[in-house]
């Protein structure tokens, strides 16, 4: 869980910092960094991606799961349950600053807990103790922090505590299926997430093109299995 202390961490030190500063951070340097941010993010699926031992794992761990998330429409009931969940916390009381402590709280819990970056990285972090993904994460969500709380107020510092939940029981949940999990099944599902890492700078931090990233997280459970059944039916060696 080192990862995700370092995520919660960066969330309650820039969510004070935005506090401090106000709306005094120009916006040209928001989107200077988040750019940074962006390019890090594609140089980090790229070299996830170059581990792979077998490059053909990777494409139908992709192909499959794109389809098994299409179907199951993820990122459809991801974006629903964010309006849902806006929806019952909005409006709940007519004072002002609760109205903007509540927004505050809601909008970046969300933005901080869905989405791929969280789960992939939640996922190596309790598998291999590899926090890269997460410290790029915090980097990422530590700039938005400021950005937020100096707009919506307190509300943001207590989104920490759902990010401490929800991050970290994935990677306690992860590390206890540790044991099953064989090298060749982590480096293809390693190699996986990077791609769905570059999908995810291209279309969500740079804005270059606009791709339903959520619906590729079915893949980050179809590689291991895929190995698992082709290395069983001794087509790749374990």
């Amino acid at each position: 869980m080192t990862g995700t202390w370092i995520n919660v961490t960066a969330v309650f030190a820039g969510s004070l910092l935005g506090l401090m500063l106000g709306q005094r951070i120009p916006e040209r340097i928001r989107h200077t960094v988040m750019s940074a941010i962006g390019f890090f993010t594609l140089a980090l699926g790229i070299q996830m991606f170059i581990k792979t031992t077998n490059a053909i794992v990777v494409l139908l761990s992709l192909l499959i799961g794109v389809l098994l998330g299409e179907w199951w429409k993820i990122e459809d009931r991801i974006e629903k349950l964010g309006k849902w969940i806006e929806l019952r916390l909005s409006g709940r009381s007519s004072d002002q600053e609760q109205s903007h402590f509540v927004q505050g709280f809601l909008a970046t819990s969300l933005l901080y807990c869905v989405g791929p970056l969280a789960i992939l990285g939640a996922i190596q972090d309790g598998l291999t103790a590899d926090y890269s993904i997460l410290s790029a994460k915090a980097v990422l969500d530590g700039f938005t922090s400021i950005a937020f709380s100096s707009a919506l107020g307190i509300g943001v510092i207590l989104s920490s505590i759902p990010l401490l939940l929800y991050q970290g029981g994935i990677s306690l949940a992860a590390a206890q299926l540790q044991q099953l999990v064989t090298p060749a099944m982590m480096t293809e599902m390693t190699a996986t997430g990077g791609i769905i890492l570059i999908a995810l700078a291209v279309s969500t931090i740079l804005h270059i093109y606009r791709v339903r990233v959520g619906n590729m997280l079915p893949a980050l459970l179809v590689a291991p299995l895929l190995v698992a059944f082709l290395t069983a039916m001794g087509w790749i060696t374990p």
